[in-house]
């Protein structure tokens, strides 16, 4: 992989970070708690909100993964070893980069862990 794609590869994870960034920021309202006051909000109301906030932890639990697997991604960068497998130490193919610059492993290897 040329220095031209490597740099095109970290364009990319730095901006999908920002994104991650401003869209945990934005859901932090959804992820308050819920206000159990009967008074002010009828039980089905209450489930609703309940049920939205849960949706809201779980898309910030896959967010703070992402931005996770982004951060290794940028350190392989700095390290000189991204686009190399971490089980084999073969190149991964650009398409896959492509599709998940964050892959760590070659197609062969990330298909051998799924089966064993």
């Amino acid at each position: 992989m040329n220095a031209t794609e490597i740099a095109r590869f970290k364009a990319l994870l730095e901006t999908r970070l920002v994104e991650l960034v401003a869209l945990s920021e934005g859901s932090a309202e959804a992820r308050k708690p819920v206000e159990l006051d009967q008074q002010s909000v009828g039980r089905l109301s209450r489930q609703d909100a309940l049920q939205q906030q849960a949706m809201a932890n779980a898309q910030e639990v896959r967010r703070a993964n992402e931005t996770h697997n982004i951060g290794a991604a940028l350190t392989r960068i700095v390290e000189d070893e991204f686009g190399y497998c971490d089980e084999c130490g073969e190149a991964i193919a650009i398409r896959r980069l492509e599709i998940d610059p964050t892959a760590m492993r070659c197609a062969p290897c990330a298909g051998a862990v799924k089966h064993a």
